[in-house]
């Protein structure tokens, strides 16, 4: 399927939930970029909370980010300094992810797709190969006064249901 054709009722509810989690855990504002397609394998920011999507909606969402913007998203949302990227930084923005496509999941079994999520992984590095096999990735570039979040959305309906 290509991102031309994946539904927006697909997409919205990330774009909605990062929002609402975003400003509540870590009173973050923040502006919607310029939508792309991305069909590389490669991951591009250095660090990327990788969630799996099963059910009537299936497939893989991915938020995207440098190291500084994880430290400082981290510690917005603990309110400690977050000097280093330690196994408290990767929970926290690994359970940022979790908690935006829970909400997300939610919104979309509320519009007729169920689905479920999987526990987040975190992937540390630059130019990682993550492939997506035949779905195209939507990239939703989030901007916060913390840094820059991209949204990798790559999501069919699944009629084998």
């Amino acid at each position: 399927m290509s991102v031309a054709t994946m539904r927006a009722e697909f997409i919205n509810p990330f774009v909605s939930a990062a929002y609402k989690v975003l400003a509540k855990e870590a009173r973050a504002t923040v502006e919607k970029g310029c939508l792309s397609v991305r069909a590389s394998s490669f991951t591009s920011q250095e660090v990327t909370v990788l969630i799996g999507v099963v059910g009537q909606v299936q497939g893989i969402v991915m938020y995207g980010m440098s190291e500084r913007t994880v430290k400082s998203l981290v510690s917005a949302m603990t309110g400690e300094p977050t000097p280093v990227f330690d196994k408290l930084a990767e929970s926290a923005i690994a359970e940022m992810g979790n908690v935006i496509t829970g909400i997300a999941s939610m919104e979309l079994e509320n519009a007729g797709y169920a689905s479920r999520i999987a526990p987040p992984s975190v992937v540390v590095g630059r130019g990682v190969i993550i492939s997506t096999i035949d779905l195209e990735r939507l990239v939703i570039p989030l901007h916060t006064q913390y840094g820059d979040i991209e949204i990798n959305v790559a999501l069919r309906e699944n009629l084998n249901r």
